[in-house]
């Protein structure tokens, strides 16, 4: 049996090598260029967009669905935190991408009620509610949703019969598998035995 199809045959080695799951196939290669150029290609959209917004854009504009557009994002928000926190009631992986979710749309929340608040009367409650509020719960879900991806790197990484500590989240690869000798080597150091 084979290293990759054995996991366990790895427990106890000395020199641990991880392989990303590396697009060394026709179509893992298309699909990581593609997924690259999309990228790309937001952010050149974006770039000038901007700008032209930047420039364009009037002083004051009068919403006529004001209500609706509020009412609404604050459902989206609703949403997400009440689906974060049924996939931490229900011990699900679902938790990181919801409080993700959540901790953006709050961010979004604080800038737009300080921003359109500004040079008014009731700015400062707007930036109470951010400062006390919205930025807080902001990075309490960010840190709680990084703390459950770092759990389940370090499990996945016993997993696999893996010594040492897992690499950072930054440097850890999209997809980890145990590899051969001509693997990809991470740059991370083993724990030192106790």
């Amino acid at each position: 049996m084979s290293e990759q199809s054995n996991p366990t045959a790895t427990t106890g080695m000395t020199d641990t090598t991880v392989k990303a799951f590396a697009p060394d196939g026709p179509t893992l290669r298309r699909r990581h260029r593609r997924a690259v150029g999309q990228f790309a290609l937001c952010v050149c959209v974006l770039v000038p967009w901007t700008v032209y917004l930047a420039v364009s854009l009037p002083d004051r504009f009068e919403a006529r669905y004001w209500p609706m557009v509020w009412v609404g994002f604050d459902v989206l928000l609703l949403v997400s935190l009440v689906g974060a926190g049924l996939a931490v009631w229900l011990r699900r992986q679902a938790l990181i991408p919801l409080s993700f979710v959540a901790a953006t749309l709050l961010v979004c929340d604080a800038w737009f009620d300080v921003s359109l608040s500004w040079g008014r009367d009731d700015v400062w409650g707007s930036i109470a509610s951010a400062v006390l509020v919205e930025l807080p719960l902001a990075v309490l879900l960010v840190m709680r949703a990084r703390r459950v991806l770092k759990v389940s790197a370090r499990l996945a990484w016993e997993g696999l019969g893996l010594a040492g500590e897992p690499p950072p989240l930054y440097k850890m690869p999209l997809f980890v598998t145990l590899a051969s000798s001509n693997s990809v080597h991470l740059d991370f150091k083993p724990a030192k035995d106790a």
